[in-house]
């Protein structure tokens, strides 16, 4: 077993739940390359609703807060409002992040908030049996869709960049050497990260959604849309010169002459 993986997973709870040929796995070891390239696995926890990519952190051996559908983020606050010098990281997908905990992407980008969101969009509510999500394509069709889906997609991407997020990428689970570099940056950025992942989900969504039902296929067609621009992928927006939420707190204090 690659020695990486045994140090950061807790083997004892192999297998995974993730479903074959999900996308889950790249991802879970793109941000464990990054927290050991970056050393910092006493400095870091991570946060997750519920949903199939709120599993991620669930079996790494770090701190972890598994909580409830859409709460990540406000759990994630107010940890990182408690304990200030952890690096936090949530876990996200996106019908956890964009639907029921919206509201609270939204103001959590507008105030930018020292959080590092990592939200794999599969397009898909892939743990509950396949219904659309916010993010599902125009078209297809799914369990709560069955003639197509009417509702335009919403960019998780353009949202956040809108709201006031400092750090703004987005790659798919056919990049782990981009996305492994894009949470190092999220991390190291002091504010709002958002880092969109694009996964596949063979089981749940296929070809309706992806217009391809085989993983390998679907990896494909992101690397050909992302010669062809016809899915924005990349870093959108890094500004290093906006202040965080708590930096922004702890001046207000001083000004009032209040202790740190």
């Amino acid at each position: 077993m690659n020695s990486l993986y045994e140090k950061y997973i807790k083997t004892e709870s192999l297998p995974t739940l993730f479903c074959p040929g999900c996308g889950n796995g790249i991802i879970q070891m793109a941000t464990i390359r990054a927290i050991e390239a970056m050393g910092i696995a006493k400095d870091i926890a991570c946060v997750s609703g519920i949903g199939c990519s709120s599993w991620i952190p669930c079996y790494f051996k770090l701190d972890v807060m598994h909580t409830m559908h859409g709460r990540a983020i406000p759990f994630a606050t107010g940890l990182k409002m408690a304990q200030p010098d952890k690096k936090i990281v949530v876990f996200t997908g996106d019908g956890d992040c964009l639907a029921i905990g919206g509201n609270h992407f939204l103001h959590a980008c507008a105030r930018n908030i020292d959080l590092t969101i990592v939200m794999v969009n599969n397009y898909i509510y892939g743990m509950t049996g396949g219904q659309k999500s916010p993010a599902t394509p125009l078209n297809a069709v799914t369990k709560t869709s069955p003639f197509g889906c009417i509702d335009d997609p919403i960019d998780g991407c353009l949202l956040a960049q809108t709201m006031g997020a400092s750090y703004v990428a987005r790659w798919t689970t056919a990049h782990p050497v981009q996305l492994e570099k894009a949470i190092r940056e999220g991390i190291e950025n002091k504010g709002l990260s958002y880092i969109e992942v694009l996964s596949q989900c063979p089981v749940q969504a296929g070809k309706s959604v992806y217009g391809e039902k085989d993983p390998a296929a679907i990896m494909k067609m992101y690397k050909k849309a992302e010669k062809e621009g016809t899915v924005n992928i990349g870093l959108f927006k890094h500004d290093d010169q906006r202040k965080d939420y708590l930096t922004r707190v702890n001046e207000c204090l001083v000004e009032k002459g209040m202790e740190v």
